[in-house]
C-alpha cells in the first residue's frame, strides 16, 4: 500500500493511485486482527453499486478517519500490526525468529538455562522479544529473558556496549530491579531478571494480567480509576530518588513510563536501564520532541515523569500534550506537580529538576524506610564514554525537534495560504488590480486623444523645449506600476512558494 513520503499535519494519507477494493481489504484485516477491543470507524460495506464514484469518494473519507484514529492513538500507531499496514517494505523483517537465533546461540554457551515458553507481545516495541525462563536445577524460580536489537541512538563503541551492558547487574539499589544476567553484541542485547507474578506499576493501574499483550492490557481498560493518594506519594517519590540517583551517576536513562517500572510489595522499581545504552527510542518520543525546551535526558525523564503521575493520578495517559486543565485529583498539591510539567507554560520554559520536584508537598514529607545502601561503580573511562554517548542522543533530539518545528511552521504557512479567506482576500486583491490597470489604460489613452486634438485643431505649436533639457518623466506612474508588480507578487506568488513561511508569526 502506497502512502504520501510526507504527509501535512502529521496525518497518513491516502493514495488515490491504490485501488479503494485494496485499501479497505488491507484495513479490515487490520481491524479484524487487533486485540485492543477499541471500536474503530470503519467504513460500511455495500454489496450493490460500490464502485459507483460518489460511494467510492464516500469510503475513501471513511477510511481516512479511521487511519487518523489509529495514528493519534499513542499505543495503536506503535502496534507492529499497524506499522506493516503503513509501511510494509520497512517492517518487513520477522524479529520473533531472530530473537530466537540469538537465544538459541546464548544457550549453547550458557546450557544451565531454559525457555519455558514466549511471552508473546507484552511489550510495545517490534524489535523486542520476551520469554518466561527457568533455570534447570532451580525449576519453580521464574525469569524473564528480554532480548532487543539496537536502535538508532546507539553511540557506544561495540566494546564500551558490551562493558556497559554487563556492568547492569552489579547495580545495586532500593529502586532498580535486580538484572540477573545481561550481555550484548554488536548487533543487540539480551537480559534475563526475576519474573514479577503482580506485574509492573501499568498493570495495577489498569488491573491488568503481566503475561497478556500490551494492546489487550492498555487499550481499552475496562475501569479507569486512579491510585489512593498516598500510594502516589510514596510511588512518585521513589521513583524521584532513583532518578536522582542516576543523573548524580551521570548514567542516561529516558525510558520513564508506569510498564518500566516493577512492584515489589509497596516499593517501585525502574526496569530496562540497558535502553538507552542500546540507543532504543523512548515510549514517549512523539511527545517530548514536540517541544524545543525538553532537550537533554534529565529534562526528557522529568516529562516522562508527569505523563506517569497523570496516569497514577486519573488511571489513564492525558487526552493531549500540553494539559490545558485538570480533573479533580486527590490533592491540590499533586495539581501543582503536573502544572509544573504538562502545562503549556511549563512546556515553554522548560522542565524542573528532579531536586525541586522532591521539594514540593506531594513528596517533601514522605518517609522512605529502605535502608539499602545504593551501589553502582562506573569506571571513569566508560562514564567519559556515557557523557559522550548522552550528548549525542541529545543533539539527535535537538536536530529532530527542529525539523519537526520547521514542517509545523510551513504547514501553518500553508494552511493559512490556503484558506477560504485567504482565497476571497486574493480574488478580491485581484479584481481591484484589474480594475486599477483598466483604468489607468483608460486615462492615458483619453490623454493622448485628446493631446492629438488639441495639437491639430489649434494649429498652435507646444512650447519650445531644450534638446539638452528633456522634460522629466513622471514618477506617479512608475509608482503604480511598482505598486501593482507588488501586489502581483502578494496575490499569487505567496501562496505558491513553501519557503515563505515567516508570514506566520513564530510560537517561541
Amino acid at each position: 500500500m502506497a502512502f504520501m513520503e510526507k504527509p501535512p499535519a502529521g496525518k497518513v494519507l491516502l493514495d488515490d493511485t491504490v485501488p479503494l477494493t485494496a485499501q479497505i481489504e488491507a484495513s479490515q484485516s487490520l481491524h479484524s486482527h487487533t486485540i485492543s477491543a477499541l471500536s474503530l470507524p470503519l467504513p460500511p460495506k455495500k454489496l450493490i453499486g460500490n464502485m459507483e464514484r460518489e460511494f467510492i469518494a464516500e469510503r475513501q473519507k471513511g477510511l481516512q478517519a479511521y487511519l487518523d484514529v489509529i495514528t493519534t492513538h499513542h499505543i495503536l500507531s506503535n502496534c507492529e500490526l499497524v506499522k506493516k499496514f503503513l509501511d510494509p517494505n520497512s517492517y518487513s523483517v520477522n524479529y520473533t525468529e531472530i530473537a530466537l537465533q540469538h537465544v538459541s546461540m546464548f544457550f549453547r554457551s550458557e546450557p544451565k538455562w531454559e525457555v519455558v515458553e514466549p511471552l508473546k507481545d507484552i511489550g510495545w516495541r517490534i524489535r523486542k522479544k520476551y520469554f518466561l525462563m527457568k533455570i534447570k536445577n532451580q525449576p519453580k524460580e521464574r525469569l524473564v529473558l528480554s532480548w532487543a536489537d539496537l536502535g538508532p541512538d546507539k553511540y557506544l563503541s561495540d566494546r564500551d556496549l558490551q562493558y556497559a551492558v554487563k556492568l547492569l547487574s552489579s547495580c545495586s539499589h532500593p529502586y532498580i530491579y535486580k538484572i540477573t544476567f545481561a550481555t550484548a553484541n554488536e548487533s543487540s542485547a539480551l537480559v534475563i531478571r526475576p519474573f514479577s507474578e503482580k506485574g509492573t506499576l501499568k498493570d495495577l493501574i489498569y488491573k491488568a494480567k503481566p503475561k497478556d499483550p500490551f494492546l489487550k492490557k492498555y487499550c481499552n481498560p475496562k475501569k479507569i480509576q486512579g491510585l489512593e493518594l498516598q500510594q502516589i506519594k510514596t510511588y512518585g517519590r521513589q521513583i524521584l530518588e532513583v532518578l536522582k540517583f542516576l543523573h548524580e551517576k551521570g548514567f542516561p536513562y529516558g525510558h520513564l513510563h508506569s510498564a518500566n517500572v516493577m512492584l515489589d510489595g509497596d516499593t517501585c522499581k525502574l526496569l530496562d536501564l540497558e535502553n538507552s545504552l542500546l540507543g532504543l527510542p523512548s515510549f514517549y518520543r512523539s511527545y517530548f520532541s514536540q517541544f524545543r525546551k525538553i532537550n537533554t535526558l534529565e529534562g526528557v525523564d522529568v516529562h516522562c515523569f508527569g505523563h506517569l503521575l497523570y496516569e497514577m493520578t486519573y488511571g489513564r495517559p492525558p487526552d493531549t500534550i500540553p494539559v490545558e486543565s485538570f480533573p479533580p485529583a486527590p490533592s491540590v498539591f499533586v495539581v501543582s506537580v503536573l502544572e509544573s510539567i504538562l502545562t503549556c507554560e511549563a512546556l515553554k520554559n522548560g522542565m524542573p529538576a528532579v531536586s525541586r520536584l522532591l521539594q514540593m508537598p506531594l513528596f517533601s514529607d514522605v518517609l522512605l524506610t529502605n535502608s539499602e545502601k545504593p551501589q553502582f561503580k562506573i569506571p571513569t573511562k566508560l562514564k567519559e564514554a556515557l557523557k559522550i554517548s548522552k550528548e549525542c542522543i541529545e543533539k539527535r533530539l535537538t536536530e529532530e525537534q527542529k525539523l519537526i518545528h520547521q514542517h509545523r511552521r510551513l504547514t501553518r504557512a500553508q494552511s493559512h495560504h490556503g484558506s477560504e479567506e485567504e482565497k476571497k482576500k486574493r480574488k478580491i486583491l485581484a479584481r481591484k488590480k484589474s480594475k486599477r490597470s483598466a483604468n489607468e489604460s483608460g486615462e492615458e489613452h483619453s490623454a493622448k486623444y485628446s493631446n492629438s486634438n488639441n495639437s491639430a485643431g489649434s494649429g498652435a505649436s507646444s512650447p519650445l523645449t531644450s534638446p539638452s533639457s528633456p522634460t522629466p518623466p513622471s514618477t506617479a506612474g512608475k509608482f503604480k506600476n511598482h505598486h501593482s508588480i507588488y501586489l502581483f507578487y502578494i496575490v499569487f506568488f505567496i501562496p505558491l512558494c513553501p519557503s515563505v513561511v515567516d508570514v506566520i508569526p513564530k510560537d517561541d
